[in-house]
């Protein structure tokens, strides 16, 4: 079995890379834990001092994996998978954001649900052009987890984080560059290289005050980040009960388009 995540060394940067292509990076339970379990290391590790976090292939992150989904679904296990795939994302989103230093998502393509989650959770973003950001939640019949619900207003304020979310609006890098969800978007034979001179420019830099830096960003606002990941969590689980993430599923691998049933 290949392995869901690869790790890069050099000096004082580390690389984590989602190692899922052929399901462009989708996370199941498995895949996110060790996920997590790695980030984790690397937020311990005082000889980390700054991190990288990419993808194989075309895509970043394309959030959960839809196929294990579907198989909870078929079971009728996807309660208990929702409950256990939003708890590893909100630990590794914990994780990027608690950590005392600072991480870049390096973006080579697509960063969809779960996965625009986390890029959003980094403290630089980098996007190869025609990369995209896809909240892509409503077209599953899904809510939002990962914080998402939390960064898309802190960025861009309610209004447009509607806009966004309701639509499901496909954001392509320029655009997501113009809005400030971006820092750099680069020729994509330029992405591998740019995102490690950043990230090792930012290794060379202050570290302790780059942790504070992050520390009192996050504590800017007056929502809380904790008590947003934990309404979401309950949020996705109670949607999870209902038969419009069961009719998403479904018609995701029947690709077709979806037909919600009605709320009760």
């Amino acid at each position: 079995m290949a392995e869901t995540l690869t790790t890069r060394r050099e000096g004082a940067v580390v690389e984590l890379c989602l190692n899922r292509p052929d399901r462009l990076n989708a996370l199941d339970v498995p895949s996110f834990q060790r996920f997590r379990r790695a980030l984790e290391e690397v937020a311990l590790d005082a000889s980390v001092r700054a991190v990288i976090l990419t993808g194989a292939g075309r895509a970043f992150c394309a959030g959960g994996d839809v196929a294990a989904m579907e198989e909870n679904r078929k079971a009728g296990t996807l309660p208990a998978f929702f409950h256990d795939l939003t708890g590893e994302q909100e630990r590794a989103v914990r994780a990027v954001v608690g950590m005392a230093k600072p991480v870049v998502a390096a973006l080579p393509g697509v960063a969809a649900g779960g996965g625009l989650s986390l890029a959003l959770a980094c403290d630089w973003r980098i996007a190869a052009e025609g990369a995209t950001l896809v909240p892509a939640f409503p077209s599953l019949g899904a809510v939002p987890d990962g914080g998402l619900t939390y960064f898309l207003p802190h960025f861009l304020g309610i209004g447009l984080s509607q806009e966004l979310l309701f639509t499901a609006a496909r954001v392509p890098a320029e655009r997501a560059r113009e809005l400030g969800l971006l820092h750099e978007v680069v020729p994509p034979g330029q992405l591998s290289d740019r995102a490690w001179t950043r990230a090792g420019e930012l290794a060379e830099g202050p570290t302790f005050a780059y942790g504070w830096m992050k520390r009192l960003m996050g504590s800017a606002f007056t929502g809380s980040l904790e008590s947003q990941l934990a309404a979401e969590r309950q949020g996705a689980v109670a949607a999870a009960h209902r038969s419009e993430l069961s009719e998403g599923i479904e018609a995701f691998h029947a690709k077709r388009r979806p037909r919600f049933p009605p709320p009760l």
